[in-house]
């Protein structure tokens, strides 16, 4: 306050000054001039300094009118402009007395936020210049998460970048909640009954019980979807067997087939394996790590790893030994080193390294493993308790890789936990879903369910969450959206066979049907007739809510066929939309 009170009185005592100055200058000229009275508006400039000592005006009746009081009235109304004038271009606000850098003043600017520097930007034109500076707005948007592969001069102006942004966000929130978009069903026919599903950034790998494996790329739409083909042998005369799992990342794709054959493309180089061996028994777990090249998978006994060196040949990194068979496996994402797997075999944990031997993480005889996920430093599975017998109930454990302790135990179900999600779901937050047809998220922070939504009445099969939405999938065919902050269901869609897959980003989400028997009855090797057993192949929905592609520019399937393709109901028409283009 003192510092305020001796600003002001150095700015009255200049203002006097000014006043004074200016007062001679007016009472020389009014001397000189011809006719002139020598009055140099005396009442005016003492008003003005009346004002600038503190004091208010008397009230007073207005003064008899005299030839000189439009002059007077004339030098009031140019001291008025001149002062506010004057205290437009003050820019020495208490902040900036002592003139700091650009640089420096930049530096403390970038630890506000959008609505502080909008704020700032009121003050002057100073800080407004400051408030406005591109690399504040650059670092906002890095911050929020957008244009993160944008560098800072390939945007004029980030401000309305970052504003674009979020009323994008907006807008795809929107369709989200009112189903607003694009569905498109991935099918191949030719490929008879589908066996597992994965996708990896909008691209989506499914393998079938003909032995075949087929790509799409939801993100360009007139993209020709690959088969991608098996080494065939000297001997593999014969019907393919059937494909186990899939797997996809960024780089390489994987299949397991029902005779222990894996194959692995690269997605780069084109159709043909560029790696393949073989195990001696079926293969019951697969895993690929997120973006490196490591592949992991489970046989028997038998768990090995295969990476490539330094020179791009394959080779196996790991073998390990393990005492039952294995129900779960997954590698550990954001390890460059060596790779991490960590598998459930019945009712014990492994953490597995490469450069140690298998490392039991959980084992508690008679609780079997029913769901596992793993993060980059903790790993989640819900274990199957003794029931009424024991007053012990389901639980997901929560562990630490680093240190192999217990950090959480979460929940108190009578129902097995059939899927766990925690790789995908914000900080701290975990998803799960159970037998008991709901779905669960838990606070890590204080080992409690936030919310429990009644879903599916056959159980639910897959789930996953982010900051505001919750999507799952049921063993009844049903795929929920949910409001995960208001605990309500948006929308729903519903198809014949359970939901096996679940994967979603901001703008799109796909979803996989998947039969569980391969065998329908009436089915044959032999059988020609493609549409005989059409309700038992299974299907796969991708779902585009971008605010580019509306419901109505949706293209069927049945109008992106070509020629070519040998179909039996589709008409063999290729139409774009409105109209044809034969």
């Amino acid at each position: 306050m003192a510092e305020g009170s001796a600003e002001l009185e150095l700015f009255r005592r200049r203002w006097r000054e000014e006043l004074a100055a200016g007062g001679k200058k007016r009472r020389r000229e009014a001397a000189e001039g011809p006719g002139g009275t020598g009055r140099d508006g005396s009442g005016c400039l003492a008003l003005a300094c009346g004002l600038l000592d503190g004091e208010s005006p008397a009230p007073s009746s207005p003064p008899p009118a005299r030839p000189c009081e439009e002059a007077a009235g004339e030098e009031a109304d140019d001291l008025l402009g001149q002062l506010i004038r004057d205290l437009n271009e003050i820019n020495e606000v208490p902040f900036f007395d002592v003139h700091l850098p650009y640089e420096l003043a930049l530096k403390i600017f970038q630890y506000l936020g959008k609505a502080e520097l909008g704020k700032c930007a009121q003050v002057s034109r100073t800080w407004k210049v400051l408030a406005e500076d591109e690399v504040l707005w650059y670092r906002l948007c890095q911050q929020e998460g957008y244009l993160l592969d944008v560098s800072i001069s390939e945007r004029p102006c980030w401000k309305l970048a970052l504003k674009d942004c979020r009323a994008k966000e907006r807008a795809l929130r929107t369709n989200w909640k009112n189903r607003s978009g694009a569905v498109s069903q991935l099918q191949y026919e030719l490929g008879k009954i589908l066996c597992d599903v994965h996708s990896c950034d909008g691209v989506v790998i499914a393998g079938y019980t003909s032995g075949e494996v087929r790509l799409w790329d939801t993100r360009t739409w007139d993209y020709t979807a690959p088969i991608l083909e098996p080494v065939q042998g000297p001997g593999d005369a014969g019907p393919q067997p059937h494909v186990s799992f899939v797997r996809i990342n960024s780089s390489l794709a994987v299949a397991a087939y029902e005779d222990g054959t894996v194959s692995v493309w690269s997605l780069m180089i084109g159709r043909e394996p560029i790696h393949r061996y073989q195990h001696n028994q079926r293969i019951h777990a697969l895993a690929l790590g997120s973006k490196g090249a490591t592949v992991a998978t489970a046989s028997g006994f038998e768990v090995k790893m295969e990476s490539p060196d330094d020179r791009g040949f394959w080779q196996t990194t790991g073998t390990f030994e393990i005492q039952k068979l294995v129900n779960f496996l997954h590698l550990v994402p954001e390890v460059w080193d060596s790779p991490v797997a960590v598998a459930a075999a019945e009712d014990v944990v492994y953490l597995l390294k490469v450069e140690d031997p298998g490392k039991i993480l959980h084992s508690v005889y008679g609780q079997p493993v029913t769901c596992l996920d793993v993060s980059a430093h903790e790993a989640a599975f819900g274990v199957k308790g003794f029931g009424w017998i024991l007053n012990e109930p389901n639980q997901v454990l929560l562990y630490n890789l680093e240190t192999s302790q217990c950090l959480k135990k979460l929940g108190n179900s009578m129902g097995d936990f059939t899927c766990v999600n925690l790789q995908d779901s914000p900080p701290n937050m975990l998803v799960t879903g159970n037998k008991d047809r709901r779905v669960r998220v838990y606070d890590l922070r204080r080992s409690e369910a936030l919310c429990s939504l009644y879903a599916h009445r056959l159980g639910v099969s897959a789930v996953q969450m982010d900051d505001w939405k919750i999507v799952s999938g049921g063993e009844d065919g049903l795929v929920c959206v949910w409001d995960q902050r208001m605990g309500t269901k948006l929308w729903e869609m519903h198809a014949r066979h359970p939901v096996r897959y679940v994967w979603f980003n901001s703008h799109s989400l796909i979803t996989a049907n998947i039969p569980d028997e391969k065998t329908p009855r009436g089915a044959s090797i032999m059988d020609d007739d493609l549409t005989a057993h059409r309700r038992h192949r299974g299907i796969i929905y991708a779902y585009e809510f971008s605010v580019d592609q509306l419901a109505v520019e949706s293209v069927l399937p049945i109008c992106r066929s070509s020629y070519d393709e040998v179909m039996g109901y589709n008409y063999n028409i290729s139409l774009a939309v409105p109209y044809d283009h034969i």
